[in-house]
């Protein structure tokens, strides 16, 4: 009868520190980002939704369309959003914090967002991953291109 209410503590107590695990929630896994087109001077602007997500920066003003290099991108990091212009004329825009264990991407070069920490790099036309340890793609942003502004949407 002892041994049964040892049994019993020991799988109860087994079952507490199970439930008290933290549990980290995964990304959306969106794989492509926001995108658009630059408008020309007939249109007054586009609006990619990206990965739907609003951020507390909303409509807030990125740069200006000339401050992407074709081929390249820049990073935002106040705003944690990185801006690439894979083909000219064509705006993505990506979260700028890493899939891999939060760290904030710190350049573009050479056809992919770099994250300084791990060495986790991402494809600058889609965001998917180009080496790891990352995993996961870095989620789209929306942004709105108006004339030769660039801004969240």
């Amino acid at each position: 009868m002892a041994e049964d209410v040892k049994r019993r503590a020991v799988l109860v107590t087994g079952a507490a520190v199970a439930l008290a695990v933290p549990v980290t929630a995964c990304g959306s896994g969106n794989k492509s980002g926001g995108s658009v087109k630059s408008p020309s001077s007939a249109e007054s602007g586009n609006t990619v939704s990206g990965s739907g997500v609003k951020t507390a920066g909303t409509g807030k003003d990125l740069g200006k369309t000339s401050d992407i290099p074709e081929g390249g991108g820049k990073v935002f990091k106040d705003q944690k959003v990185v801006v690439t212009q894979p083909s000219k004329g064509n705006f993505k825009a990506f979260s700028a914090i890493c899939t891999h264990l939060g760290c904030t991407v710190n350049r573009v070069a050479d056809g992919t967002i770099d994250c300084p920490c791990h060495g986790s790099k991402f494809h600058i036309a889609d965001g998917t991953v180009a080496h790891g340890p990352a995993k996961r793609p870095l989620p789209g942003k929306a942004i709105k291109v108006q004339g030769n502004s660039i801004k969240l949407a």
